[in-house]
């Protein structure tokens, strides 16, 4: 009996040792199935609407080229550092200089309104929540600028200006700019414009020159658009099909090529279109930390930025993110960039 405890014993403490020695199971542990990409649920349409809130009324064209610029987040950081070292280029030499850069069409388009390129950047994150949307819920976030502007116009706050024309179009608002060659960006609280305040966006940073105190509606110094007028991307090009529920790029329905958000609408099981990341595979241009999140966050591939907190930490990290030390651009005393007025 002894023998046999003995035995049994023996037995126990081998088959203990088998499950702690490392692969022991490894064959079983291959053979799992990894887990499948989570995919983030569809913003309600009063997600989206506090989403557009700050730029629903912009002039038509300017909302047109933000919305595809947002689908390239990591070129919008590009752009607007870029700008920063350049601020020295005016007029038709910035114009060549930045026709000469890689970036999509919009992108470049957005140098021209160089506060609402920074603003993209300083919040990042909120910037790549809306290139997410678009990407995934294109008709939604058209719908909801409308929507945002439709309570605006009742609220008293958005009506045509010496600067821009606010007109009704069957049940369309459109926003063109009174003067063709001159585009005045708008100032405004986005979160109190709209008649019943609305919610903040998390971590939102009110950037100088684009933000003002109160229900209404300001303009400062318009951006002249004459001199960029020759460029394949500029102002004349950019509109919205409020019919056709999307952005026009040249007379055609925009498409974006960024790799940055996965498009749900045809997942297949892959995160991120193709590379999963910025170009290349993931890291920042300069050796800055990866970009992480994977697909179907609810902010879309910054994600792990909490909605433009950490996010702007990072984008004004290493440069001057004011553009002329906080005096902003138009409105603001001139600021950078050729005095942001007209060129």
């Amino acid at each position: 009996m002894k023998f046999l405890k003995q035995s049994l014993s023996l037995v126990l403490s081998w088959c203990l040792l088998l499950t702690t020695v490392p692969g022991a199971f490894a064959n079983q542990a291959d053979q799992s199935t990894p887990p499948a990409p989570v995919q983030a649920a569809q913003q309600t349409p009063e997600q989206l609407q506090q989403l557009v809130a700050p730029i629903a009324l912009y002039p038509d064209a300017l909302v047109a080229q933000i919305l595809a610029a947002s689908t390239y987040p990591n070129e919008v950081v590009e752009a607007d550092r870029w700008m920063q070292q350049h601020s020295d280029l005016k007029g038709d030499k910035l114009g060549k200089e930045v026709d000469k850069q890689p970036w999509d069409p919009s992108v470049k388009a957005l140098t021209e309104f160089p506060s609402v390129l920074a603003n993209m950047d300083k919040n990042l994150s909120w910037t790549s929540s809306l290139g997410d949307a678009y990407v995934n819920q294109q008709q939604d976030v058209m719908n909801a600028v409308q929507v945002m502007r439709d309570r605006a116009q009742k609220a008293g706050n958005l009506k045509s200006t010496s600067q821009e024309t606010v007109s009704q179009q069957g049940q369309t608002i459109v926003i063109e700019p009174a003067n063709p060659e001159v585009v005045y960006v708008p100032e405004y609280d986005p979160w109190f414009v709209y008649g019943a305040p609305i919610g903040v966006w998390p971590g939102w940073y009110s950037y100088p020159g684009l933000f003002i105190a109160g229900p209404g509606i300001g303009f400062g110094v318009g951006f002249g658009i004459g001199l960029f007028g020759g460029f394949g991307w500029g102002w004349h090009h950019w509109g919205d099909d409020w019919h056709g529920h999307g952005v026009d790029f040249d007379h055609h329905a925009f498409v974006s090529h960024s790799r940055v958000f996965a498009n749900r609408n045809n997942f297949h099981g892959g995160g991120f279109h193709g590379a999963g990341g910025f170009h290349g595979g993931g890291n920042f241009h300069g050796g800055s930390p990866s970009f992480h999140g994977g697909a179907g966050t609810h902010s879309g591939a910054f994600s792990g930025f909490n909605h433009g907190g950490d996010a702007r930490g990072f984008s004004s990290r290493g440069a001057s993110s004011f553009h002329g030390g906080g005096g902003g651009f138009h409105g603001g005393g001139g600021g950078g960039h050729g005095g942001g007025g007209h060129r």
